[in-house]
């Protein structure tokens, strides 16, 4: 990028200026020996063209929508279409989450996101022994498609997306949106949104069980199968580094471990279907978490887009530039928010998804200040979405596509992290891929091993949190907490038991018992589950089946 010449200047003025520093440091030594990220990668006071003499513009930057993608996967990107906006909803009943959808639209939100109690996370429906006391507690309840068609009662399915964090009983409620869309008219062809549908991340990090790992992939392929063949504008998989990074990883395992899992994936689909991979790669989507370190985020965002180009089109031979491409929702970290001086949460948060802005995301979720104590009230939901319309629409950081390019610390750090990332990837590979890598623990240790490193920072002061470990006060100012009523499990137990007596008992044996037959062969199982939930199934009675075939799946541990 720069001649010889050039250089050269640059590295003797550099001698220059670290003279000057030397006297300066005299007078007035710097405020800490070592300056790094969030993640520990330590930074050099000063970055120059020699920092980035390796790059080649073209094979390395390049233009938006233009391989690798670095600066975007669309040409225009915001000048043309904005991010969508959305925010994570879902208390306590179905009737509960639906108010809060219609008002987050009537306030400007583009993009539905739905979180969903830990019964319904873990495939068991409200009635269970092992759902008791968790109804609606940090999500909304689902059992049967009525939950469902109460939840998207005057939702337009056609009109709007909708992303499900999902993962073990995925196409279960999968099958339920694509049962309410049957209900109303919509056909599947005209219907858009995600499942995160993500296992091997749960795996590795968030810990919602159900199947061992092969069956979980097995289950995902299918679901990837039968929206290639009949639900075109759904995103199949959502794979997932935002739940890698609140476990406690570095912003470098995130990035790799994640692309990593999207590897094993296509890999998967590939080998079991037979699938093209041009013919699903389009729909592959990603979601990641966006933390405090300004940069070190937007530099992960701009590395991830690259490196995911280059291994779809040389790694797998995508030849269809938009299997190229890394489209990503983005969502603020949780586990950056403090319950001390919660509105300082505002701040973070607002710094967060700037980062992404500038990474180039194509979705964003805004944490609410009060996420850290409890499930989001209307209030603060509402602050954390006007957050995102004054990025867009005050500050002029969508006027230009990708304004920082070029940046000597920027284009430096995204290589950096790409290489170390890389690092990662191939280490994988050796152990034979991620399937082989998780059953070892690998994943596993190395972020437990971050975690620790970070928080022991922290202890010592050499990471700041504000409010907690410097600036803290014996008062503060109460934030308003949302609370679920206790009656939720309540009437959700009473609608759920109206609900089954009120079925065909012996069409849902029946279908159960297919369901059964189907998931000991190689069949796709989604029009399965759909006949299932169509009949008013319930999600654990679906589960249940594949518990019994497959087996459930408890974390061994890694120390």
């Amino acid at each position: 990028m720069f001649t010889e010449k050039t250089l050269q200047e640059v590295r003797e003025g550099k001698k220059r200026w670290e003279r000057e520093v030397e006297k300066a440091r005299q007078q007035k030594p710097e405020r800490k020996q070592r300056f790094s990220t969030v993640s520990d990668f330590e930074i050099k006071g000063i970055y120059t063209p020699d920092d980035i003499k390796d790059l080649a513009f073209a094979r390395d930057i390049g233009y938006p929508g233009i391989f690798p993608f670095t600066r975007g996967c669309q040409p225009t990107m915001y000048r043309g279409r904005e991010w969508t906006f959305r925010m994570f909803s879902g208390m306590g009943s179905a009737e509960d989450t639906n108010r809060r959808w219609h008002h987050l639209l009537k306030e400007g939100e583009t993009g539905l996101s739905t979180a969903f109690d830990f019964p319904t996370l873990m495939g068991y429906d409200t009635d269970s022994p092992r759902a008791r006391g968790e109804c609606g507690r940090c999500g909304v309840a689902i059992d049967t498609l009525r939950d469902f068609e109460i939840l998207t009662h005057g939702i337009p399915l056609d009109g709007v997306t909708t992303s499900m964090t999902i993962n073990p009983p995925a196409l279960v409620l999968w099958a339920m949106y694509l049962g309410v869309a049957d209900k109303s008219g919509i056909t599947w062809d005209r219907i858009g949104g995600t499942i995160q549908n993500d296992m091997l991340k749960e795996f590795i990090a968030q810990k919602t069980f159900m199947l061992p790992p092969e069956p979980s992939v097995r289950l995902i392929s299918d679901a990837v199968e039968f929206g290639t063949e009949h639900v075109p504008l759904w995103n199949t998989i959502s794979i997932s580094g935002y739940h890698i990074r609140e476990a406690g990883s570095t912003a470098i395992q995130e990035l790799a471990f994640t692309l990593a899992d999207g590897i094993a994936y296509v890999q998967d689909i590939i080998e079991r279907k037979k699938l093209d991979v041009d013919s699903f790669a389009p729909r592959l989507s990603f979601f990641f978490n966006s933390h405090l370190d300004f940069f070190e985020e937007i530099a992960k965002f701009r590395a991830a887009r690259r490196m995911w180009a280059r291994i779809m089109r040389d790694r797998f031979k995508a030849k269809n530039p938009r299997s190229w491409w890394m489209r990503f929702h983005t969502q603020t970290a949780g586990c950056s928010l403090t319950a001390q001086q919660p509105y300082n949460n505002i701040v973070r948060t607002t710094t967060e998804a700037l980062a992404a802005v500038l990474g180039g995301t194509q979705s964003l979720h805004t944490n609410a200040l009060d996420e850290t104590l409890a499930l989001p009230s209307e209030f603060a939901a509402t602050i954390a979405l006007r957050t995102q319309q004054v990025i867009a629409d005050e500050i002029g950081v969508t006027n230009v596509i990708d304004p920082l390019a070029g940046s000597y610390f920027v284009e430096s750090l995204t290589s950096q992290l790409e290489e170390k990332a890389w690092e990662y990837i191939n280490k994988i590979d050796n152990m034979g891929g991620m399937l082989a890598a998780i059953d070892r623990g690998f994943p596993q240790m190395e972020i437990a091993d971050a975690a620790y490193h970070f928080q022991k920072q922290i202890d010592k002061a050499e990471n700041v949190v504000v409010g907690v470990n410097k600036y803290a006060t014996e008062k503060e100012a109460p934030a308003e907490i949302l609370k679920i009523d206790e009656r939720v499990e309540e009437r959700q137990s009473a609608r759920l038991k109206e609900v089954k007596a009120a079925r065909d008992n012996r069409k849902v044996a029946q279908i159960l018992s297919d369901l059964r037959a189907a998931s000991r062969t190689d069949k796709n199982l989604m029009p399965y589950v759909i006949a299932a939930v169509k009949e008013y199934a319930t999600e654990q009675e679906i589960c249940d089946v594949w518990r019994d075939i497959f087996g459930a799946y408890r974390d061994p541990g890694y120390y």
